[in-house]
């Protein structure tokens, strides 16, 4: 009998039993239970039992398997992974693996057996859990944890398979843009080994480099720029800043998250001079996070990668994101009022919204300007919700029960709503939500970490058509005349769409690598908590 037909078998005795243990007086003795044609007898506290894992084994007839031979070249390469081959101990493991492999005692093939297990177990789980617990660094998403119980069935189911290497990357290969982060990490090792990327490139004079203008770094400055794929392979050195080195210029802006505007001033220079291994730490940090965010549960996803400012809504099929669309989003001031990183769901969606404004915004800033300009009030649609009704008198007695809690201060439905005219609603304990918003054109802007924390979204239609596909008679002409009501009306969404909120700096688009700063100093966070973490294994910083 397989394990698969025995856990099938072990289910419907299970519902057998229960089902003959309620029609049994209350009185009887619980007694086994046998399962019919298979010699398996169920105790009468099976219930209650805890199951061990199948036990993992490299060793048959006193000799490593092949397995184990394939677990030593993963453990060699964890590398390729962003991961720091010493914290699996695999010198030791070599050396264990040259003595067991010829002439060991009994005792040495069963240290390394045991060895070798602990290892591929830490080493499969920081693959699907990643090393830090996003919990740590306050970071909250609800992606189950590979135990150990699990890490052993895989692993244990692997080597009996014979396809070790083929079961590990399945664990990493669904994980959206987490193939292509491996590649990039490739190509940085590589430049991190010319030593002209090492190599701090001149001041530009007066401060900003402008087309025209001579440049004495302009030979290094083109032999970055090609190295970089932002100029053609063979472009000339000149000694002066033309249209064709702005260009690349311009390609590297944006692809590092500045103004696409071809002047070389302190950031773009500051980035320029980045060294590769400052962008592999940065590429391993951003791997390391892909590890433990929910991105491919469910049959469709929003995910916002806030440092990027965008939004991408797609399918989930065979574990692949399909269907995939983008839009610009503004995101959370950083540090002052940040966007959090959580994941929800979407469940419902306000139509022409109320913004009920949090007493936060109340007590710093819009009760400082009533005072100062009472007529803002009616101007800008709020009005004072008390006890005892609606009010759109600007008075101390209004103004004091907000400050007391006794009132709160809401905007009406409308033009000037700060929502616009749609919010999409997940339950969370920060009041946080996607919504439109009247200002359109700060959409324009490349660096967009401008509101109080909530995230502003460019098409909110497309969004909505998104979420509500499931819902046909929610058509783009439907959702638009709901959105010009100018009467708040809110919808149950019928199936919630899980959203994330996100936070890679690295990206991969269109072949092309993208870094964006660390808006929020996460990454800083989680590179002190990993530093922090190898320490403890005595691992040098440098991992």
């Amino acid at each position: 009998m397989t394990f698969s037909t025995m856990l099938s078998a072990v289910s419907f005795s299970l519902m057998l039993a229960t089902t003959v243990h309620a029609q049994a007086p209350q009185n009887d003795a619980a007694v086994p239970f046998t399962i019919p044609d298979s010699g398996i007898t169920i105790p009468p506290n099976f219930t209650q039992a805890t199951f061990d894992a199948p036990a993992v084994s490299w060793i048959e007839d006193g000799r490593p398997v092949e397995q184990a031979k394939d677990a030593l070249e993963l453990l060699a390469t964890a590398d390729k992974h962003g991961l720091d081959p010493r914290w699996f101990h695999i010198a030791q493991l070599q050396s264990q693996w040259e003595r067991v492999s010829y002439a060991a005692s009994a005792e040495e093939t069963a240290q390394f057996d045991r060895d070798l297990t602990t290892q591929m177990r830490t080493y499969v789980k920081f693959l699907k859990n990643g090393r830090i617990s996003p919990s740590l660094i306050k970071n909250r998403y609800s992606k189950p944890t590979f135990t150990d119980a699990d890490a052993d069935l895989f692993l244990s189911s692997a080597i009996q398979n014979g396809n070790l290497k083929a079961s590990v990357k399945s664990l990493t290969d669904s994980i959206p843009m987490y193939n292509s982060l491996m590649q990039a990490l490739v190509v940085f090792r590589q430049l991190q080994q010319n030593p002209s990327m090492n190599q701090a490139l001149p001041a530009v004079p007066g401060g900003k480099l402008t087309e025209g203008q001579p440049y004495p770094g302009m030979p290094a400055l083109i032999e970055r720029l090609v190295l970089l794929g932002d100029l053609p392979q063979g472009t000339p050195a000149r000694p002066i800043y033309d249209a064709t080195v702005m260009a690349g210029v311009k390609s590297f802006q944006l692809r590092h998250g500045l103004e696409p505007d071809g002047v070389i001033g302190k950031g773009t220079l500051e980035q320029l001079n980045t060294r590769p291994i400052d962008r592999i730490r940065q590429i391993q940090i951003s791997m390391e996070r892909l590890r433990w965010t929910p991105l491919i549960e469910g049959e469709r996803r929003i995910v916002v990668n806030v440092p990027e400012f965008v939004l991408r809504a797609y399918h989930i099929r065979n574990q692949k994101a399909e269907n995939i669309i983008e839009m610009k989003v503004i995101v959370g001031k950083s540090f002052n009022t940040s966007t959090p990183l959580f994941d929800g769901a979407v469940s419902k969606i306000e139509f022409s919204p109320y913004w009920n404004v949090p007493i936060s915004i109340s007590r710093k800033e819009l009760i400082p300007r009533l005072r100062s300009n009472p007529s803002y009030l009616q101007s800008q649609g709020f009005e004072f919700v008390t006890q005892s009704g609606v009010s759109q008198t600007v008075s101390e007695a209004n103004l004091n029960a907000v400050l007391n809690g006794q009132a709160r201060i809401r905007q009406r439905p409308g033009p000037k709503n700060s929502l616009g005219d749609i919010k999409f609603i997940f339950p969370n304990n920060d009041a946080i939500y996607l919504h439109h918003t009247p200002s359109t054109q700060l959409f324009d802007r490349t660096r967009r970490d401008l509101s109080h924390g909530c995230i502003r979204v460019e098409e909110p239609v497309k969004l909505a058509q998104f979420v509500l596909e499931k819902q046909p008679e929610w058509t783009a002409s439907a959702i638009e005349k709901a959105m010009t009501a100018k009467k708040s009306k809110t919808i149950n969404v019928l199936e919630p769409v899980p959203v994330v909120l996100g936070y890679s700096t690295v990206v991969v688009k269109n072949n092309k690598i993208h870094f964006f700063p660390d808006i929020y100093g996460q990454d800083k966070i989680l590179d002190n908590a990993i530093k922090k973490m190898a320490a403890s294994r005595n691992i040098p910083p440098a991992s």
